[in-house]
């Protein structure tokens, strides 16, 4: 009796496209290619020194990778101690000036993302760093960005540049990343922050001169227009 009812089991599980058991399955995630960099190496070429100038005589750190330009904003010095989500006057000026680059240039897209070390709870630390990248984010918009060209995504904890076992690698983890890049690479970009990663992927980068570093993305939230 109990192998009847097992056979019927299969032939209706058989008959129906076992679509019973296709509603569990997870699509699997959509891997955007980035765009190879001899495409925005004239891009590059041409803003690379403009950015420098821009945040020329302040603690912002700049780097040239493949497809992009990046800028460093370490929190010490950027954001008020007392009010850790607002930033300080000093920090305007060269966020206007980067801005003000950006603005007529409808080719180009920016994502910003922050970053925590992994002092206190996780969710406040990814909250925090959320605010910080958008606290970056409304000096662009104010210049003139729209939200098709302009991204913001806090990270928390999950990118340490250093460990987080000092004062000084906790400091370093701390800043707020501008990434500025073509419309096309953006959107690989974009999907490469937002997808999840295994739980054991998380970078460390030795911060010596901050040129050429690797990164590996762990995030469980999307980036998401300001």
């Amino acid at each position: 009796m109990l192998a009847n009812k097992t056979l019927a089991i299969a032939l209706c599980v058989l008959i129906s496209g076992c679509s019973a058991f296709e509603k569990y399955t997870k699509p699997e995630p959509k891997v955007v290619a980035m765009p190879p960099p001899a495409v925005t190496q004239a891009w590059l070429d041409v803003y690379e020194p403009k950015v420098r100038e821009a945040i020329k005589g302040t603690p912002f750190e700049f780097e040239r990778r493949e497809n992009l330009l990046v800028i460093t904003a370490p929190v010490q010095g950027t954001f008020n101690p007392d009010r850790p989500n607002m930033m300080l006057p000093v920090t305007l000026g060269p966020l206007s000036r980067m801005a003000k680059l950006l603005e007529s240039d409808e080719s180009i897209g920016v994502l910003i993302l922050g970053h925590a070390d992994s002092s206190g709870e996780v969710n406040a630390n990814r909250e925090l760093s959320q605010q910080r990248a958008r606290a970056f984010t409304s000096i662009f918009r104010l210049s003139g960005l729209k939200q098709n060209r302009l991204m913001v995504k806090g990270m928390g904890s999950d990118m340490p540049r250093a460990a987080n076992d000092s004062r000084q690698g906790r400091e370093l983890n701390r800043r707020v990343e501008i990434m500025l890049t073509s419309k096309a690479t953006l959107n690989a970009l974009i999907a490469k922050y937002s997808a999840p990663a295994p739980a054991t992927a998380v970078a460390v980068v030795k911060p010596a001169s901050g040129k050429n570093a690797k990164v590996i993305a762990k995030a469980d939230k999307p980036a998401t227009r300001p």
